[in-house]
């Protein structure tokens, strides 16, 4: 898989999960246009990248290709609070 292939593919799964998820009443629907990038890394074969939507519901994802099985895995995360500590 490409960096390329893979790129499409992880905003394709996050917008196919966001639109499973999204309350209907709120009658909003994302395409990949919305779905963002927001750290990307190749190791091997292997891919890891986290991205976010223009939704503001705090959610981001993390999503993991293995090349050695050809899957990707999907983690979704939701973001409770900031706390700033002084030291």
């Amino acid at each position: 898989m490409s960096n390329n292939e893979f790129e499409a593919e992880c905003k394709k799964l996050v917008t196919e999960y966001s639109n499973k998820r999204i309350d209907k009443t709120d009658s909003v629907h994302i395409t990949p246009k919305d779905v963002y990038i927001v750290w990307l890394c190749k190791t091997l074969q292997n891919y890891k990248a986290l991205l976010s939507t223009t939704l503001s519901d705090g959610m981001y994802y993390e999503l993991t290709y293995n090349g050695d099985k050809k899957q990707i895995y999907l983690d979704a995360y939701k973001k409770w609070e900031n706390v700033e500590f002084d030291y």
